[in-house]
């Protein structure tokens, strides 16, 4: 072994250690990022939640995440103390986690409020969703509503969980006028003996999911889904460390979430530009792949990815759209983003992370900014003039600015073949907003055609 295969060794180590560091946070936008909950001060609030809470020998209070019981109840009075959401579930609904889902919610607001497809419903004061498979839960709908305003269409199938959504939309009455409960037609009854008998069925053949669900000339600005990630209900239970409770029609369909969110693509297809976004949980991340080759083949106009991580719990979204790419304009109404992140996935094993560090280093200077490489943490630390901006987006209008952007790009390992690149600004520093996001993907796109060039673009975050 020569030294710098050495020393790429011994940087791949270092680095490796750092991404269990870095690895994928709550949204910052979460209630909970910077403020999570706390059980002893929610159980002196409420008695109820009380006898579901023990202290550690550290003296911290906990809950057993193995009992539903208790993360129904924490649900229930995190809905109630955090968002003023009466609500409630039957036993063996599935029961969902109120940081995770809010996750969900806030990557939608990322993708609407992005400039990355125009807006053709910009007249709409309310932003309007549809929640595929609600569940009695309806979470979806209550956070959204909640949260940000937003007006829903929550789909499902069996009674009970049309019941349930609907009484835990008529117990919040601020909010109920934004929800609408739709019944799913479907006469076939899903049972467990249908899911044993024998062949893996790969091919959806359920309840409608869009196509004959959504009405003659509806329009939504999204669609969202919690699919049934499991194809049988022993492969649901193989997480011994919670209980989320989940009815059949809830975790399993024949095929799995692999089947079910082609489904939706399908249907997408045929709907194009009813949704703005059509976007879908995923619960495994090796159905990524298969699913972006999917949409790559109907020929949608973008797609962007995500990582869901809350506590112990990792799951991935997935957005398309069949609305065309817009010219980016930079403009005060953009959110403003300090952290941005995008994978490369598919880096061929001839190139290693420091070619890709060297490469962001090139990037930037060809373009006039000044960088300090620090290879052994793997980052770039880049100063950038409003007159080197004008050099890298020159396809993008924007404000000008009196200070310069200074920020940090730094690489991550993830797996082998596969990295993760985050650009932050330094503390302190301001930008116009979405300045830094433009910059950033023009970095991305750069670096997919030097390292990616078969991978279809598909960055962590907007």
């Amino acid at each position: 072994m020569d030294i710098y295969q050495k020393s790429n060794q011994k940087e791949s180590q270092k680095m490796g250690k750092k991404r269990k560091r870095e690895r994928g946070s709550i949204h910052p936008r979460n209630k909970y990022s910077d403020n999570p909950p706390d059980f002893g001060v929610l159980a002196s609030l409420y008695p109820s939640f009380q006898p579901y809470v023990f202290y550690s020998r550290e003296g911290k209070p906990r809950i057993d995440w193995k009992d539903f019981n208790a993360t129904r109840e924490l649900t229930r009075v995190l809905l109630l103390h955090d968002h003023s959401i009466t609500w409630w579930i039957p036993d063996g609904q599935l029961c969902p986690t109120v940081p995770n889902r809010s996750n969900y919610i806030h990557w939608i607001e990322d993708l609407l409020s992005s400039d990355i497809i125009p807006n053709s419903q910009e007249g709409n004061i309310v932003i309007k969703g549809f929640d595929i498979g609600t569940g009695a839960n309806c979470i979806y709908p209550l956070l959204g509503a909640s949260l940000l305003g937003w007006s829903f269409v929550g789909t499902d199938v069996t009674d009970v969980a049309l019941e349930w959504a609907e009484r835990n939309v008529k117990n919040n009455p601020q909010i109920s006028n934004l929800i609408e409960i739709r019944k799913v037609d479907f006469e076939e009854e899903l049972t467990e003996k249908d899911m044993k008998n024998g062949d893996k069925i790969k091919n959806y053949h359920g309840p409608p999911i869009l196509m004959g669900v959504v009405k003659s000339g509806e329009s939504f600005d999204f669609c969202m889904c919690n699919p049934p990630f499991f194809e049988t209900m022993e492969e649901s239970g193989l997480n011994p460390n919670t209980s989320c409770g989940g009815t059949l029609a809830e975790m399993v369909c024949p095929g799995g979430e692999q089947a079910f969110i082609t489904r939706i693509i399908e249907d997408s297809v045929q709907l194009q530009q009813s949704f703005r976004w059509y976007t879908s949980m995923v619960g495994k991340k090796s159905n990524l792949k298969s699913l972006i080759g999917k949409l790559r083949e109907v020929g949608v106009s973008v797609v962007k990815t995500t990582e869901f991580v809350q506590g112990q719990t990792c799951r991935w979204g997935v957005a398309w759209s069949f609305v065309p790419p817009s010219k980016k304009i930079i403009s005060s109404h953009v959110a403003s983003k300090n952290v941005l992140t995008f994978m490369l996935q598919g880096i061929q094993r001839n190139f290693s992370a420091f070619h890709v560090l060297q490469s962001i280093e090139s990037f930037f200077h060809t373009n006039g900014a000044t960088c300090k490489l620090n290879a052994s943490t793997f980052h770039i630390d880049i100063h950038v003039a409003m007159s080197n901006c004008k050099e890298i987006l020159k396809d993008i209008d924007f404000v000008d600015q009196s200070n310069d952007l200074q920020f940090r790009v730094t690489v991550f390992e993830q797996i082998p073949g596969t990295l993760l690149i985050r650009g932050s600004l330094k503390p302190g520093e301001t930008s116009v907003p979405g300045l830094l996001s433009s910059i950033f993907q023009k970095l991305e796109d750069a670096l997919r055609n030097s390292f990616c060039p078969q991978k279809l673009s598909n960055s962590d975050h907007v």
